[in-house]
């Protein structure tokens, strides 16, 4: 039997294996920077903080190492927003993994914590917006830099997020009690065919439900909300079962364009690990 610790690992493996998810590395489709196999030792390189976060460490300490270890392959940041979502849920699998208690691991964070989460913006580079005027000094990208700022004010990692929103749909996650994780899972669950079936059309669903928000930070609102209208195009239409080569011109498109759904992808790899620890899916 896998421990919740080894259920993260392989949420992580299958998400990035799945195939196709437009505008994000599959087994099939490598970015220009980013390759397959940088997600796959990015997600065995996290492997020692999910376990820490397994053996009841705290979410800051836990995600710091986590993105320690990814960070070790070559290809630079492949499942950040991935792990902020999968440290507390794997820290909340320790009692129950349901959106009540994962919820109140989130909510219990410290400013400990995230000084932790701060440093961990030195291991890697990561995709953010520019903060609003009153949080420069906590601009994430300042890394262990701005911790004096953030004692001074006394933020917790939760309280982190809380700010963050509605610009970040991870930290969204954290606030809204994971609600679209567990969905997913949900669907997952609901789901027929082989788990990277279900998976990519999992993603699809999620990209067209809501605009991804990296893709928002990296290009505009615009680009964001058409990515998200084509995928609700192709979902209405069942293209996955009915017309695969309409959403396979759709991924390359969006590689093609370097449009990256990356947040679609991190709630699509919550949801797996989610499914997996309560059973429903196994590979």
């Amino acid at each position: 039997m896998r421990s919740p610790a080894g259920n993260a690992e392989l949420a992580l493996l299958l998400e990035v294996a799945s195939t196709p998810k437009p505008g994000n590395v599959d087994r099939h489709r490598d970015l220009a920077d980013l390759r397959f196999e940088h997600f796959l030792a990015g997600a065995v390189g996290a492997r020692d903080g999910l376990e820490l976060a397994a053996d009841g460490a705290a979410v800051g300490p836990a995600f710091e190492r986590a993105v320690e270890g990814m960070a070790t392959q070559e290809g630079g940041n492949t499942q950040f927003g991935s792990l902020l979502l999968l440290v507390p849920l794997v820290r909340a699998a320790r009692e129950e993994l349901s959106q009540p208690v994962a919820e109140a691991v989130v909510r219990e964070t410290t400013v400990g914590d995230a000084a932790s989460f701060y440093r961990a913006f030195d291991h890697v580079d990561v995709g953010v917006d520019e903060p609003p005027e009153d949080m420069a000094a906590l601009d994430v990208r300042r890394g262990a830099d701005a911790i004096p700022a953030l004692e001074e004010r006394g933020l917790t990692l939760f309280d982190i997020m809380d700010r963050s929103v509605p610009g970040d749909d991870v930290a969204r996650e954290w606030v809204r009690g994971f609600d679209r994780s567990f969905a997913a899972a949900e669907e997952l669950a609901e789901a027929d065919g082989p788990i990277s079936a279900r998976t990519a059309a999992v993603f699809l669903s999620l990209l067209a439900e809501r605009p991804d928000t990296l893709v928002a930070t990296r290009h505009d609102e615009a680009t964001a909300r058409e990515v998200t209208d084509r995928a609700a195009d192709l979902v209405a239409d069942d293209a996955l079962e009915t017309d695969r080569e309409a959403v396979d011109a759709f991924a390359a498109d969006l590689v093609d364009r370097g449009v990256n759904p990356g947040t679609t992808a991190d709630i699509t790899a919550a949801g797996l690990f989610i499914a997996l620890e309560h059973g429903a899916i196994e590979p």
